[in-house]
């Protein structure tokens, strides 16, 4: 079974639990898209593991996790990650981990690029700066260093050679920025080349074999299916597909070898950065769920906005990446709610919006059209059946069930492993 998890929201749906409990019966877990601009955050027994390009998988002994070739990769950052996972017990060898040669390598001036163009924007995107954008654009406009190129010397030099000569004169001419010296960075990269020769592989054949053998692979989104280069609320968007499209071509993974997309949702509605957000919160109700809900991000540490589930943003959603389940996360951060509010439909200028709309101008100042529910007022953290969950809760599942036309499977009541529904 090849099964795809992708956020449905903005991001931070709470795919890291869904992902860490789903690949335990996996047998490859696949990140596909996306950077060290993402995070995922998996607590067990307690202790709190934060993953950025790694697979959650990890966690879980001799599970086998792939960085597909759609992911552009920060070696400096990888190599971090890494020692800090082994430095928790955690064994990250060859064996257990496949990164595709065919992936875009971060360098140092994308990152600095990546800041100085949020200073010159009117209208600031909120990037995290860590250089995703700028690398892929370099990927686009075919001047991308790949992983494969760290560990071909004269290749490398040739490509960074070409990239300097270029990327000096804008940051001279545009950034007033004195130049990237070449025997610095190329030595540099070098170096993060052989550290990261042994888990470089040919991962499309590596997961086309698998599937021959029938195995069990996992694909993980990073971010959420608002933030897609295409899809999202652009321009405040990330700068890859991350929908279930991606997996295709972030992988190498023909699209009839999928068997299942899972959306993962949280039962209200989180965004970091700036862009739309038809039902954000009032001040006031924004910190109560942000503080309830532990809102900051995993990656920057910055506030979440929050507000009520907006149904159309997620029916659209369960269109375009075929979705077959639904996980809603996080239902217990509402337990203190008398009232909770369900968007069905947007309204602008005497127009009322049932569909998502692709005007900028309307997704922008919409007015949301609510349906209001009766809260539970009860802890769920201590129920582990469906049947258990308050009469409310469930006629508020229910209902998104019917708004959304997907079955809800999982209901996510806590952080912990143990704290999710099976339905």
């Amino acid at each position: 079974m090849n099964t795809v998890v992708v956020g449905s929201q903005w991001g931070d749906e709470g795919k890291g639990k869904l992902i860490d409990i789903i690949s335990e019966n996996s047998d490859i877990t696949v990140r596909y898209q996306g950077g060290n601009n993402a995070g995922h955050t998996v607590i067990v027994n307690g202790k709190q593991y934060i993953f950025h390009l790694l697979p959650s998988a990890l966690l879980h002994k001799g599970k086998v996790c792939v960085i597909g070739n759609g992911v552009v990769v920060d070696p400096k950052a990888l190599l971090a990650e890494i020692a800090e996972q082994e430095s928790k017990g955690i064994k990250v060898t060859p064996k257990r981990l496949k990164i595709s040669g065919l992936c875009h390598v971060v360098m140092p001036y994308h990152r600095i690029l990546d800041s100085l163009r949020e200073t010159k924007r009117k209208n600031k995107i909120g990037t995290t700066g860590r250089g995703i954008g700028p690398c892929y654009a370099d990927k686009v406009t075919r001047c991308g260093i790949r992983i494969i190129d760290l560990l071909n010397p004269k290749i490398l030099k040739e490509k960074l050679a070409d990239n300097l000569r270029e990327k000096n004169e804008i940051f001279k001419k545009v950034y007033s920025r004195n130049d990237f010296r070449f025997r610095n960075i190329y030595q540099e990269y070098l170096n993060y080349g052989k550290k990261i020769a042994p888990y470089v592989c040919d991962t499309a054949i590596y997961l086309n074999q698998a599937i021959d053998q029938k195995k069990d692979i996992l694909f993980e989104g990073a971010q959420g299916t608002f933030l897609d280069i295409d899809f999202g609320t652009y321009p405040f968007v990330t700068s890859s597909n991350s929908t279930v499209g991606g997996v295709c071509v972030g992988s190498g993974v023909a699209p009839m070898k999928i068997d299942k997309a899972i959306a993962c949702v949280k039962a209200y509605t989180t965004r970091v950065g700036e862009g739309p957000f038809p039902t954000e919160f009032s001040c006031k109700m924004d910190e109560i769920v942000r503080k309830k809900g532990k809102e900051y991000g995993a990656t920057t540490g910055r506030p979440r906005r929050c507000g009520w589930f907006d149904s159309v943003l997620v029916r659209y959603s369960a269109i375009i990446n075929g979705i077959t389940e639904l996980a809603i996360m996080k239902l217990d951060v509402l337990d203190d709610l008398k009232e909770i509010k369900i968007c069905t439909a947007y309204r602008y200028r005497g127009k009322t919006y049932k569909s998502f709309p692709m005007d900028f101008e309307v997704i922008s100042h919409a007015k949301p059209v609510y349906e209001t529910m009766k809260g539970w007022c009860t802890p769920l953290s201590g129920i582990r059946t469906y049947k258990e969950l308050p009469h409310h809760a469930r006629i508020y599942i229910e209902r998104l069930e019917q708004l959304l036309k997907v079955q809800v499977k999982y209901v996510s009541i806590g952080s912990s492993r143990d704290q999710i529904i099976f339905r």
